[in-house]
């Protein structure tokens, strides 16, 4: 007895399995889309919505362009560098710290700014002056960029 292929049953499948394979195409990239818009649009700070910026709105508060082009951490680190050169490296780590908290994303790149900072600080204060300031901001972090300027 020889076996045969029912072509009737997978010409009926075509169309739904043409659909099902758009769907399973599109679905996930709409879905990654709405979602990235939606996060965008969450107040993360915790403070009043009437607070809170959006991307478009920071030219307004006098960021410079540029600077609203730069990635959030690159723009928080070279603010707490220059801080650095104005106050002691104990109020520039609370600003690092109260900007990771208020922005949970920079959480990632808090260890690589606190290094930064350390190894400024060690430039103006000297290692064992930066060094008293360290504190356990993002680990050690700081210290550990005490220590690699100094060494």
């Amino acid at each position: 007895m020889k076996h045969s292929t029912n072509h009737q049953t997978r010409r009926g499948q075509g169309p739904a399995r043409r659909v099902g394979r758009t769907l399973a195409l599109v679905l996930p990239v709409v879905m990654v889309l709405s979602g990235t818009l939606a996060v965008t649009r969450v107040n993360w700070s915790g403070s009043p919505s009437s607070s809170m910026l959006t991307a478009t709105d920071v030219t307004a508060v006098g960021v410079s362009s540029r600077a609203a082009a730069r990635a959030p951490q690159d723009v928080l680190r070279d603010h707490l560098l220059t801080e650095l050169q104005e106050r002691d490296p104990g109020v520039v780590l609370t600003h690092l710290q109260e900007a990771v908290n208020g922005h949970p994303s920079l959480a990632t790149h808090c260890s690589t700014i606190a290094r930064a900072l350390g190894r400024a600080a060690v430039r103006i204060y000297g290692a064992t002056r930066a060094q008293s300031y360290a504190r356990p901001v993002c680990d050690t972090a700081f210290a550990s960029g005490v220590m690699a300027a100094h060494s």
